[in-house]
């Protein structure tokens, strides 16, 4: 047991350090860039990690800031943008998801009420609302109809999370190739 925390205490640190990268700046491409569509959040331009923002509004989805090396490689770079791209791809999934819902919810309210007589508002002022077992077949129905799409939605989901792993697993395995590859000395001919 004391071995394998010793193999831990020596390696661990040594795989995030070469996960982490050795520059610790953002490039100019990210330093000039405006914020993105989704928020207005924006990380300090001294930053060298992801920075992830508030809830958006619509997606209630937290946006990440994606930290932009220097001396970032062609599969680094691979990696962030594929991470980027599923992250635009699932904030605006989520952000149409909650919008549709939220209007057939408001339809459903307001022709149950109908249906019974009631007006938007109860005598006192307040916004009438249906109980909880007429709400359940509101729920349910939203559900059936909307199941091919988060079929869809949850199989791309999967392919893109295992694309991400598998160019992670590589990035940190050539993180960790370029600390342990022994350095070419140079020779005085």
């Amino acid at each position: 047991m004391a071995a394998w925390r010793l193999r831990t205490k020596i390696f661990f640190p040594q795989l995030c350090r070469a996960f982490a990268g050795r520059r610790c700046q953002l490039a100019a491409k990210r330093r000039d860039a405006a914020p993105g569509p989704v928020s207005r959040f924006c990380p300090p331009k001294t930053s060298c990690h992801d920075w992830i923002g508030p809830p958006d509004k619509y997606s209630n989805l937290r946006p990440v800031q994606f930290h932009i090396p220097e001396d970032e490689s062609p599969l680094e770079q691979k990696l962030r943008e594929l991470r980027q791209e599923t992250q635009e791809w699932n904030q605006q999934f989520w952000a149409n998801q909650n919008l549709t819902f939220s209007k057939e919810k408001e339809e459903f309210i307001h022709s149950r009420l109908k249906a019974k007589g009631l007006g938007l508002r109860t005598e006192s002022g307040q916004k009438a609302t249906l109980n909880a077992e007429e709400m359940a077949d509101f729920y349910k129905g939203f559900l059936s109809k909307n199941f091919q799409k988060h079929m869809y939605y949850n199989r791309d989901w999967y392919r893109r999370n295992f694309a991400i792993t598998f160019f992670t697993g590589r990035v940190v395995l050539e993180r960790v190739w370029k600390r342990l590859r022994p350095k070419q000395k140079l020779s005085s001919s």
